[in-house]
């Protein structure tokens, strides 16, 4: 089965060759590459033409990374689609072994739980991990589940069904496994390496990018009321609480600041949220 991998990208000029190079030394063959460039003011279109590499590049206005993506659906050939990310690297045997469960008949889809933290030595990128309540070096806990709402491969077929990812903000990727009711399977040996934030420039804006939709985290019907209370869940006083718990926990004292620019973050695209503030990255 053919496989077409989708990488969205905004303003990936520092990681996305590095991303393709690895894609490009998979040891699955029958797969095309698909960049779709989501509005970059950087030199990404630059880097991504002049690789040499055979990839299809598709460009859109800024719309976020769920339309970039569907985008790239509209545009594959393949009978498996895949959804990675700029900032990732893999292994040779990533996409072999992700894609394994659905070739094989048992999923509809799959995602690996061997997802690690490429820049692992960088403090801002152990305070990220920390704060989600992870090791420092793993995208996932070691109890993660077999199976997630989050799809990294899934059938084109299925995709379509679905309707595509519903363009919502940071948690589009979600939106796929609660139109299909199914969600992702645990594909062994899929090994691949994600890249955290690693300035307070990057936590501040993937954090406020988080924040414009993170209240739909919360189980209260109330949209609005939702968000109140996931503004008080990252007050000041709170953050400064965690904050300081946290530095003398781990015995880095930089995360009291990472904590505070972070929540701060969350907070202003909280408020702007009332006010109607687009969800796109």
């Amino acid at each position: 089965m053919k496989v077409s991998v989708i990488i969205p990208t905004y303003n990936e000029q520092e990681v996305i060759l590095d991303c393709l190079k690895s894609l490009n030394s998979q040891s699955f063959k029958d797969m095309e590459i698909i960049v779709v460039d989501d509005g970059s003011t950087d030199k990404t279109l630059e880097r991504v033409q002049g690789t040499g590499y055979r990839v299809q590049l598709l460009q859109q206005q800024h719309k976020g990374p769920g339309q970039a993506r569907n985008l790239g659906a509209k545009n594959s050939s393949g009978e498996i689609l895949v959804f990675v990310d700029a900032d990732m690297t893999f292994e040779k045997d990533f996409i072999k072994n992700l894609v394994k469960p659905i070739i094989d008949g048992k999923a509809i889809g799959a995602f690996s739980k061997e997802e690690y933290v490429l820049n692992k030595g960088n403090v801002w990128s152990k305070c990220w991990n920390i704060n989600k309540g992870l090791p420092v070096d793993k995208m996932h806990p070691k109890n993660y589940p077999d199976t997630q709402p989050v799809f990294r491969a899934i059938l084109k077929k299925e995709f379509e069904k679905a309707g595509g990812f519903t363009p919502i903000g940071y948690i589009d990727d979600y939106t796929i496994s609660e139109q299909l009711g199914i969600q992702a399977t645990a594909a062994p040996g899929a090994i691949f390496y994600h890249r955290n934030p690693e300035t307070l420039r990057e936590i501040f804006n993937q954090a406020r990018w988080i924040g414009k939709s993170e209240y739909k985290r919360r189980k209260i019907k109330d949209e609005n009321l939702m968000r109140l209370v996931t503004i008080v869940r990252y007050s000041v006083l709170l953050s400064l609480i965690n904050g300081i718990y946290k530095s003398l926990r781990f015995n880095i004292p930089q995360f009291l600041l990472f904590k505070m620019i972070y929540d701060f973050a969350v907070e202003v695209s909280l408020v702007g949220s009332f006010f109607g503030e687009q969800k796109y990255k």
